[in-house]
């Protein structure tokens, strides 16, 4: 399923700060098919790509460009940050914050938080404090409530990228099962692994700018690009 946000359109866009290119100038389409992952190494800009499209970034220059109006995309979209943002409350309260904040009942908020909590592995710590949480419970809970608004698309940056092996594959499991029923997904990593185990479609970003976006089969077999070819070779790339 195609979500009616898209098309979405970066054209010429730019993030600057302080006089320094972070990202740009960006020429990109992303038709909301499947899984995008944004890939490169560490510095690349692929954060400050996600935070711009999301719209918690500000745009320096050029324009993006969604096929409904700002406000619909917004209200239709969640963002999991690589490190978790928990409210000192308990993990039910912190499902339900966003829910509440969008008008909804309280029984109502109360029966979705379940319905999320089964999908998201979280109906046994309801009830904790959510600081008590391990790290992986922790980024099941930001995971958990960016998906209980039911978002179109959905926004992660380096979601595993302080988690150990079970953690990974716990929250990877998740991300496939909601790609599965029609969320669009667009998310940043530089661990090839999990690039290839998710990604149907590939942005490889390079010093803030996009040097090949192709399908994830034809990045990995056969990469256009010098420089997409020595970072999957594990080489240092500049």
């Amino acid at each position: 399923m195609v979500s009616a946000l898209f098309p979405l359109r970066l054209e010429n866009a730019e993030m600057r700060r302080s006089g320094r290119v972070l990202v740009g100038p960006v020429n990109l389409e992303l038709l909301g098919e499947e899984t995008t992952v944004i890939i490169g190494p560490n510095g690349a800009g692929k954060t400050s790509l996600l935070k711009l499209m999301h719209g918690i970034g500000r745009l320096s220059g050029g324009r993006i460009i969604w096929a409904c109006s700002i406000d619909k995309a917004r209200y239709r979209q969640s963002f999991v940050f690589q490190t978790p943002i928990i409210m000192r409350r308990t993990v039910l309260k912190n499902l339900i914050y966003p829910l509440i904040l969008r008008g909804q009942s309280r029984p109502t908020a109360e029966t979705l938080c379940k319905e999320v909590a089964e999908q998201t592995g979280l109906t046994g710590v309801l009830g904790r404090d959510a600081l008590s949480l391990s790290g992986g419970e922790k980024q099941k809970l930001a995971l958990a409530r960016a998906l209980i608004v039911k978002p179109e698309v959905l926004f992660l940056d380096e979601p595993c990228a302080v988690l150990d092996g079970r953690s990974t594959r716990e929250i990877e499991d998740i991300l496939k099962q909601v790609a599965k029923v029609g969320t669009c997904l667009i998310m940043t990593t530089h661990n090839i692994g999990q690039a290839q185990r998710l990604a149907d479609n590939v942005v490889f970003l390079l010093g803030g700018r996009v040097h090949e976006c192709t399908k994830a089969r034809d990045f990995f077999n056969a990469p256009q690009t010098t420089e997409a070819t020595m970072f999957l070779n594990g080489d240092i790339v500049e």
